[in-house]
């Protein structure tokens, strides 16, 4: 009941008592008007009190987000540069700088335009880039992945180049083989097709030695085959650099159709059949958790799930599993393609339909979060 209303039903409760003398009636109206809101307060005063004592005050939550930032306050983790890493694509093209059509905003490029592509976007505080590597050169691909650890490649001569240039940033190299790979696949093949495991594991370690001694402050395996970790720790620990790089570990990637801008940008779409047999189905909830076990156990530094949007329960599981490491979250090119295409659509708003989908991913528990959208964010965060 508001203030207005009790004052008027007490006024009418009033009306409706029998006088007592005449000499009430002239009570001046100014003394009745105070006396039936004095009486009001009183009345209302008592109703709160009473929803306090019931224990029904405990529902009254508006008060708590009523200011903008009180609403931030209400976040256990909030939107920071230091939490992106922004996805860089580097061909072995130098000169090249080339649109995704599939992937708005963003673009493959070489050596020679990375340097000044990156330099804004510093200015503006970016601090942390993974780094993908794209061979054109028709002679580049082969079975075994070999242009992966060439020195001359993509991947190591941009670790290099970043380093020099931009010493502040922290440097992030992904590491698979399906880009460089005839088959598209993530590693090594038997005859008949199916993953060899043991030999990707080989492989897919040496890679990551050759990009840690390169100079990447992380290493981040995404091939998902069994045992990587554990094989790329004892390396780096062979080499006495375990204690400066960061095995941030693709512990939970999910199969599925939302890496199709990605692929477009990478050219790494296998030639045949799919990736089911070794990247996690996306009903694999429990595969998923294993997955993270495993991984932490073998000496990951940071746990990956990858997409994101579609899989908050097993972000959320990553950070109950891992309490205290840190936990990325990979925001994909489908997902970031698709808010994009609805936002374009007049769907809505696209500042506000990231920020709402990042925030998400935060709340579930990742602190750290692989988008494309972190240009964007970094003028969207000093406004």
């Amino acid at each position: 009941m508001s203030f207005s209303t009790l004052v008027s039903d007490l006024t009418y409760r009033d009306a409706q008592r029998p006088s007592a003398s005449t000499t009430t009636s002239t009570i001046s109206a100014a003394h009745d008007t105070r006396s039936q809101i004095s009486r009001a307060r009183s009345y209302a005063s008592t109703a709160a009190t009473s929803v306090s004592v019931s224990g029904d005050i405990s529902s009254q939550l508006h008060g708590g987000y009523s200011h903008p930032l009180a609403r931030s306050w209400q976040a256990e983790r909030q939107l920071t540069k230091s939490m992106l890493i922004y996805p860089i694509f580097i061909t072995d093209n130098p000169d090249e700088s080339e649109a995704i059509p599939s992937l708005p905003g963003q673009r493959r490029m070489g050596l020679n335009k990375v340097v000044p592509f990156l330099q804004p976007l510093v200015a503006k505080g970016l601090r942390s880039i993974i780094l993908f590597g794209v061979p054109l050169a028709p002679t580049a691909k082969d079975t075994l992945g070999t242009a992966a650890d060439d020195p001359q490649g993509p991947v190591i001569a941009g670790i290099r180049l970043v380093r020099k240039h931009f010493p502040q940033l922290f440097v992030v190299a992904d590491v698979c083989l399906c880009e460089y790979t005839t088959h598209g696949h993530c590693g090594i093949l038997h005859e008949d097709g199916s993953l060899n495991n043991a030999l990707s594991v080989d492989r897919i370690s040496d890679v990551a030695m050759a990009y840690a001694e390169a100079g990447a402050h992380s290493v981040a395996p995404s091939d998902m085959n069994d045992g990587r970790i554990r094989a790329i720790k004892l390396k780096l620990i062979e080499a006495g650099i375990a204690h400066r790089v960061v095995l941030m570990s693709y512990s939970a990637k999910f199969s599925g159709c939302l890496y199709g801008p990605f692929r477009d940008a990478a050219g790494s779409c296998p030639s045949f059949g799919d990736r089911k047999c070794y990247q996690l189905p996306p009903g694999g909830r429990g595969l998923a958790r294993r997955a993270i076990h495993r991984d932490i156990a073998e000496g990951a530094d940071i746990i990956m799930v990858k997409p994101a949007t579609q899989y908050l329960d097993i972000i959320s599981d990553a950070k109950e599993i891992g309490k205290d490491m840190p936990v990325a979250a990979y925001h994909v090119s489908g997902e970031y393609a698709m808010i994009h295409a609805a936002a374009k659509a007049g769907v809505f708003d696209l500042k506000a339909m990231a920020f709402e989908a990042t925030e998400g991913i935060l709340r579930a528990g990742a602190s750290i979060v692989v988008t494309y959208f972190t240009p964007d964010f970094l003028d969207w965060l000093d406004t």
